[in-house]
Parts: C-alpha cells; structure tokens; sequence
C-alpha cells in the first residue's frame, strides 16, 4: 500500500452513513459537525429535516457511535412489519393521529423503562421501587430486554392498548378503574398514562435529570422506508410528532427526542399542531465551501492528515475543466448534498485510477465521470420521489436535447403537446399535471431554477416559491448531461458547407491572393463583419439577460465572424464564392436566430427585444446589400 500513488489510495467514503460506520470514513475523521449535528447534540432541535442524502443518518450515526452522545441512546428505525402494525392501528373513539400517537408513546415509554432498569443496575447500584415496577412491568407485558425486534413490541403493545395491559407492577388490578372508560381509546390513554408516569417517577428517583450523566437520547431515523402518500402514513409521521412532543415535556431533562425525517414527508403533512413545531424544527442545508470542506475532511481520511487543499484541488484534480475552476465545476453539478458529492468525486478517481491506472484525475476523467453521474441523478431523483410524484420521469422528456434555458411560454408549449398523455397515463394527478403545478413541482425538488435579477435560485437556496409573475427558468446542471440540454439556447449554428469546406482547405498562398485592392466582394465581407460586430456589442449590453444566454448567442455570431476573418483581403474572388449569395445565406441565419429568441419566450425586460431587433436590423441590411450594387445599403456600423 505504502507504494501506491495517493491517487490508489484516495477515497471520499461509502454513500450510505450505515455502511459508512462500518467500512468508510464516518467515524474516522471524515465527518464534518454542522448546524444540525450541534443543535441534535446539544438537544436545541428535535426535528431534524433534510433531502434524501443531505446527512441526516449520518448526524444519527455519529451519535450513536461511542464517541457521539455519552448518555444512553436508543435508535428506532422502522422496517415494512413494524410500519405495516403503526399504520393499521385503530382505537374506537380517537382520530388516527392520536390513536398513532399513542403506539409511539408506548414505544418510547417502553424504551425508556428498559434503559432505566439496565442503567439502574449498572451506574446506580442502589435498587429503587420505582425501576423494581418497571422490571416487573416489562416481564409481565412480554417486554423484556431480550425482545429486541421492534415489530413484535409495536405487535405486544398494539394488543395491551386495545384490550389491556398488565399493570400490577403499578398497583393497578386488571380492568380495575379502566372499565368504566368511555371508549377504547380512553381506556388506552388512561393505561399509557399509568405506564409513563412510572417511567417519570423512575427517573426522578434516580436522579436522571442531565446534570450527573447525559440524558437518555431516543432517535427515530428512516421512517421513508415505511412511508407511503397515503393518509395512513401521514397519520403513522404525525402521530410520531405528536408522540415525541408530548414524551419530551413529560420527561424534560431526562429524555431527549430526535426525529430524522426527509424534507418531502414532513412538508407533505397538514395537521392542527403543526405550527407548534416550527421551533423544533432544524433544515439541513449544504453551501458550495461546506461540501469542499467535507471533501477534504473525507480525503484526508483516507490517505492521510497531510494531504493539502492545494494538493487535492489542483495536483490530483486538474485545476480547470472547460476553463471552469475545479471546485465550481464539480459541486456546481451536484445537488447541494454529501451523498451526491461522494458519488461524483469517488467516479473521478475511479475512471482516472481503476480504469486508466493514471496517478492524476485529467479533465477527461472528470468530463466522463459527470456524464455518468447525471445519469445517476436523473434516476435517482425518479427514484427519490416515486411515492409522491410517480410522473415525475414523465416530464423529463420536455428538456431533452433543448437548451437549458427554459421560458413560461416555451415550456407552455411543450407541455401542452404532452398534456393528453400525462392526464391519461395518470389521472388522479389531473389537478398537480398543469404547467405551473410542474414548475412547482420540478423548482421544489431541485431540477430546474428560477431566474430573480440577474442570479439562477434552486430550492434550498432561497424559501420563496416560484412566482406566477417569474418566467425563465434553468435546469439544474446537475441533468443537464444526462438531457443532452448541454447549451443555454437550442439555436441553430451557422454552417455553410461550401465555404466552410474552402477555408479549411488551407491551399492559399499569399501570391494567390493577387492585388490588395478591395472590390465590391471584399466590401461585403467588411460589412458582414460589422452587422457581426454590432450583433455582439448589442448582446453585450443586454445585461438584464443571464450570461449563459448571452455567452450562447455571442458564441453562434462569432461562428459566423471567425469565417470572416479567416479570409485574408482578396481572397473571396479567389474562393470562387459568391458573397451575394452568402450573406444572403446569412441574413437567413440571422432570421431564424430571431425567430428563435422570440419563440423562446424571454422576456423582454431583460433587453433580449433589443437584441432580436438589431438582429432583424442586420439582416435587413445585408439584404439589401447583397441586393444591389455597394453603397445602397446605407452603410452604417450600427454600433
């Protein structure tokens, strides 16, 4: 290993934060502590929110581990069973929130009174009556400490509550005092009561209040494998809320609760009490530097504390691709999450060192590895969302092979081609299956941005939804390969064969060339050049246009007068071309760039009219030059 290339040697860790304890980096340095990991450590924030991938397990992993939480700590992660037994349960008298909330109680309740009697025995000594109940509680109602799969204790408690649980350990005889409840889910409540408030005396008696030890941390993490957009599943997430908000005022200091949930379920719940949460409530969010911090955080632990930033970013990554800066290039093509940055930055080193043997990623690496992880993305992002938007792939094919830059009206009509379909295909989302429900819904999962002044916004960057008044759009860089939407604009380029086919010939010699005296053709050559000229300068100020739409335009006139400027004075008559014809051919180009600013939609605000004038303008001019004799056209620069 020792003489291996760092490049054999380097690795940004495992994608998922499980395998990434056991055989990554997580707990070897390549974890970077941020708002949320102080804020659940610290018990600031009970609700930790975030995209898939944003680091939420790994926030949960880190405290789980020895070195996270110092105090007791019990990780809850529902699997399809125990999910499938918390939707279905029912009691008879209470709404299904409630009725779910009480389950998650009992879980609590009950892990918590196996942390105590564990605890009491080990770092307390001294045998109180309180923990003594407890003991007794869990082996009279089948839970034990040696129960360790949650579905058969979610399956044990389900039963206690709809019927009754053994509650001696309490001082309670069977149905004694409970019969006479209303209803059954009175009844439950009224027996879920008795067995917290055991728990609570347990914990004062023993003095478990944070001040002498950390207190007890109970996390709930991946419920998305349980969840569906079904209404049982949003009762089984809000019964949790409610569950862990009313656990946590009943054991204050002693008990803490973290609930880890994905960004799309928490916003997809509606309920009373929600507004009680938004102080508890902390969002993930990831900038350009922190996911660079994290890189070099996760490469350093993999080959070494003394790996560099400038070692990194410009020795094994080359310093620029596509004259862009290697750090803006790489996370600018992720979304703003680690998992997305680990899988991008681990397939550079493997194309370079696994499929090339090279000891240095090139531009190529990089070039390749993007086009497979926008692959990647597009399916995942499909993938991440096929519960709530199951025709999210569906809307994919109106950016393909166009340009990135999209409008109201331009996707307008896309949409409207593909509308009879998508209603078809997928009728009972006929109300969300509307233009502006898909830029709502392709801005909220982070495919496409919006334009607002003179900056491109995605979700997560700034709250505001996008505006009815908001008409260009962006898709994110992170597809664009995988579209094939690789250029601002979908303009047509400029190629006359023949010439084209002349030039690149390369057979002139200065003796060819005859005299230097200009003729009617050369003058028309020098006109083209100037109708170039002030496209270009009318481009450039157009400010109110985003530079990928101008850089696009410029780049397509450009074509046309790097041609021109390839032709040495007389040359034309010695290409045997007829300058009539090709700067009519020009002005045709030039209609049809119009044509296509326009249809695209942008808007004019941003003085993308005046462009599309002085294109028309141009074209005009040139006609009439190629019309009649030099001097009829009014010859003007028109800069």
């Amino acid at each position: 290993m020792a003489d291996q290339p760092v490049l054999a040697q380097l690795h940004f860790g495992r994608e998922d934060a499980e395998r990434d304890v056991t055989e990554g980096l997580l707990l070897r340095g390549g974890f970077l502590p941020n708002a949320a990991h102080r804020a659940a450590l610290s018990g600031r924030k009970m609700l930790i929110i975030g995209r898939k991938g944003a680091g939420k397990s790994a926030i949960c992993m880190r405290l789980m581990s020895d070195s996270g939480h110092g105090g007791g700590k019990v990780l809850v992660t529902p699997d399809e069973a125990a999910g499938e037994e918390i939707r279905r349960f029912e009691l008879q008298g209470l709404p299904g929130d409630s009725a779910k909330a009480l389950i998650w109680r009992y879980v609590f309740a009950v892990h918590a009174a196996r942390h105590l009697v564990t605890h009491a025995k080990s770092d307390h000594g001294k045998r109180f009556d309180s923990v003594k109940a407890l003991e007794r509680f869990l082996k009279q109602n089948g839970e034990s400490a040696g129960e360790d799969r949650l579905v058969d204790r979610l399956a044990q408690g389900a039963r206690g509550l709809q019927t009754s649980l053994s509650l001696e350990a309490f001082g309670i005889k069977a149905g004694l005092d409970l019969s006479q409840s209303p209803s059954e889910g009175a009844r439950a409540a009224r027996q879920l009561e008795i067995v917290e408030r055991g728990v609570a005396r347990a914990f004062a008696d023993l003095g478990c209040d944070g001040a002498v030890h950390p207190p007890l941390l109970l996390m709930v993490d991946q419920l998305e494998q349980v969840w569906s957009a079904e209404p049982d599943a949003n009762s089984m997430v809000i019964g949790l809320l409610l569950a862990a908000k009313h656990a946590a005022g009943l054991y204050g200091r002693s008990a803490r609760f973290l609930l880890f949930l994905r960004a799309d379920i928490y916003d997809s719940l509606s309920f009373g009490e929600g507004d009680k949460f938004h102080g508890d409530e902390l969002r993930i969010t990831w900038t350009e530097q922190a996911l660079r911090d994290l890189a070099l955080a996760r490469a350093r632990a993999s080959v070494g504390q003394g790996l560099t930033e400038e070692q990194l970013w410009k020795e094994l990554f080359p310093r620029t691709v596509g004259g862009e800066e290697i750090t803006a290039y790489l996370f600018g093509r992720c979304l703003p999450r680690p998992r997305d940055a680990i899988q991008f930055l681990n397939a550079c080193v493997e194309k370079a060192w696994l499929e090339q043997e090279r000891d240095r990623i090139t531009e190529a690496d990089v070039v390749q590895a993007g086009r497979q992880f926008s692959e990647w993305k597009l399916k995942d992002l499909t993938s991440e969302y096929l519960v709530a938007h199951p025709f999210l792939r569906n809307l994919f094919p109106l950016f393909q092979n166009t340009g990135y830059v999209v409008t109201r009206a331009g996707l307008g009509r896309r949409f409207e081609a593909a509308a009879d379909t998508l209603h078809h295909d997928f009728p009972a989302y006929a109300n969300v299956l509307t233009l502006s429900g898909a830029i709502d819904l392709l801005y909220g999962v982070g495919f496409l941005g919006v334009r607002r002044g003179n900056d491109v916004v995605y979700a997560g960057d700034d709250g505001l939804p996008v505006q009815p008044h908001e008409t260009e759009f962006q898709v994110h860089p992170c597809f664009r390969a995988a579209l094939g939407s690789t250029t601002a604009l979908d303009l047509r380029r400029f190629e006359p064969q023949l010439l084209g086919a002349r030039i690149a010939s390369g057979t002139l010699s200065p003796a060819a060339l005859g005299s230097s005296s200009l003729n009617r053709d050369d003058r028309l050559l020098m006109q083209l050049a100037r109708s170039c000229h002030s496209i270009v300068a009318q481009v450039g100020r157009a400010v109110g246009v985003t530079s990928d739409v101008r850089d696009e335009i410029t780049m397509q006139v450009n074509r046309i007068l790097d041609q021109v400027n390839r032709i040495s004075s007389g040359a034309v008559s010695v290409l045997g071309v007829d300058m009539d014809e090709y700067l009519r051919t020009t002005a045709h180009y030039f209609t049809t760039l119009a044509a296509q600013l326009r249809a695209d939609g942008l808007d004019e605000t941003t003085g993308i009219g005046d462009v599309v004038r002085r294109i028309q303008e141009e074209e005009r001019r040139l006609r009439r030059s190629a019309g009649g004799a030099y001097g009829s056209s009014g010859d003007s620069s028109g800069y």
